[in-house]
């Protein structure tokens, strides 16, 4: 899920940025510190959205840097137990499926794919035995997020399309027109008593 997060902190200034205004030093700072910043707490960093505030520096002898104590504003991502996502499946291995959600990526293991005994085939899908569904490279789908660990630089977020109304999108699309024809079935057929029992 996207947040704005509000912080307050000190800001380290590398001397090549002093020729900048202070703001702009600040702002050009964090733009190099917080890229490709994770962590559990704080989640992936998107970007720096807004400088707030900005106190007067100070220099700690020894260091050649400026601090500034700062107000500023970040747009993170972080990854929730039980979330849907939408993304883009960007590699397909033999063991399950790598799936690009935009700003990480997460893991679907092969049994979590569908409702369906899966295999890997020659043409890099995986396809179901009985449903004959298959996903491949390209496909967009929408998954839950059903574990996430931070014990490595790049967390592994794991997912699950085994789920109703989860899976790939051509899929969820299918199974509601599949779901209206069988309601519609159904309400004829009730309607067919209902008359049956008034003659």
């Amino acid at each position: 899920m996207f947040y704005l997060t509000e912080i307050e902190d000190y800001v380290r200034v590398e001397p090549k940025l002093f020729g900048l205004a202070t703001l702009e030093a600040v702002r050009q700072q964090l733009k190099e510190t917080y890229a490709e910043y994770v962590s559990k707490d704080l989640g992936k960093v998107v970007g720096v959205v807004d400088v707030l505030k900005v106190g007067e520096g100070i220099i700690i002898p020894g260091d050649g840097a400026a601090y500034y104590k700062s107000r500023f504003k970040l747009l993170v991502w972080r990854p929730e137990m039980q979330e849907l996502a939408y993304g883009i499946i960007n590699e397909i291995t033999n063991f399950g499926a790598f799936m690009d959600l935009g700003v990480m990526q997460g893991m679907i293991h092969i049994s979590q794919t569908m409702d369906d005994y899966v295999s890997f085939s020659k043409s890099n899908t995986l396809v179901g035995k009985s449903s004959k569904k298959s996903l491949k490279k390209n496909d967009l789908c929408l998954a839950r997020i059903v574990a996430i660990s931070f014990k490595t630089d790049e967390p592994k977020i794991g997912l699950t399309m085994r789920q109703p109304g989860l899976g790939k999108l051509e899929w969820i699309k299918e199974e509601k027109i599949k779901a209206k024809k069988a309601a519609e079935k159904a309400a004829k057929e009730e309607e067919k008593k209902v008359k049956g029992k008034k003659k």
